[in-house]
């Protein structure tokens, strides 16, 4: 089992830097490159660069009143969410359909009463 995960280019968890600027300020955000084509991915379905899609779920992790005090870590777990909602069949595999026109409400309200379901079952 784990030669699967093992044997993969070991290119992917290479962590990368880049560099950008939020509002101003430079900063720069080290992940591992698995990630960053990851959130290629999810701009390009939008039409954002890179930098603009950073700054759009800085800002929005913000005013949500959420604590990301690891941004990095906040951005893998965005990577994370983004496949698995694929693998569910929230978000279509159809690459041209911006992930921006889909009912993120719907979608939170199915999982969470398919978590309500599951603490139920167990």
């Amino acid at each position: 089992m784990c030669r699967l995960f093992v044997g993969a280019d070991p290119a992917l968890w290479e962590k990368a830097t880049h560099s950008l600027r939020l509002h101003g300020v430079s900063t720069s955000i080290r992940i591992e490159a698995f990630f960053w084509r990851v959130l290629e991915e999810v701009a390009r379905r939008d039409g954002l660069t890179l930098n603009e899609l950073i700054t759009r779920l800085y800002d929005e992790v913000a005013q949500a009143d959420r604590d990301a005090v690891n941004f990095a870590s906040f951005l893998r777990v965005c990577c994370g969410r983004y496949l698995a909602l694929q693998l569910a069949g929230e978000i279509p595999e159809d690459r041209a359909v911006p992930i921006r026109t889909l009912d993120a409400q719907a979608i939170l309200e199915r999982e969470r009463r398919q978590r309500l379901v599951t603490v139920d079952a167990g």
